[in-house]
């Protein structure tokens, strides 16, 4: 295990009470780890931005009547099949589909495939959830 290490921050008395309040919502145990997961977040954020080997998850929403739309999507995914780790189809209801993506590559070639997978015609709604390997992080 890592060696901890305490350190003093100073903050405004006002950000201090939003920032317990946040703690609170979001089930932190204490302000310890709501401040790793900070940092970590943006640890993630940095290694998008430095074109680092990342991982990611593309959720697309789409009617799957929609003449030829599931075919472009997957001729899309064969396109990008190196940055593919696995995929999941979920039928939500007889008319729309929900996918989940789970991606590994580099940043730039993850949003290009994001992107036009979004840009599709029928696509619902698409999103990219970026994430990380989990290498760079402690």
């Amino acid at each position: 295990m890592s060696e901890i290490v305490r350190f003093g921050v100073s903050l405004e008395k006002e950000l201090l009470e939003k920032f317990d309040i946040l703690i609170k919502e979001k089930k932190y145990p204490n302000r310890s780890e709501a401040i790793r997961d900070l940092i970590r977040e943006n640890l993630v954020k940095r290694e998008w931005i430095e074109g680092k080997e990342v991982a990611g998850a593309i959720t697309l929403v789409f009617d799957h009547h929609k003449r030829e739309l599931v075919n472009i999507l997957t001729d899309i995914q064969h396109d990008f099949h190196t940055l593919i780790i696995s995929s999941q189809h979920i039928h939500l209801d007889h008319d729309n589909c929900l996918e989940i993506i789970v991606v590994r590559g580099k940043p730039t070639e993850v949003r290009e495939l994001a992107d036009k997978l979004r840009a599709t015609k029928g696509v619902k709604y698409g999103s990219l959830s970026i994430a990380t390997t989990g290498k760079e992080l402690v």
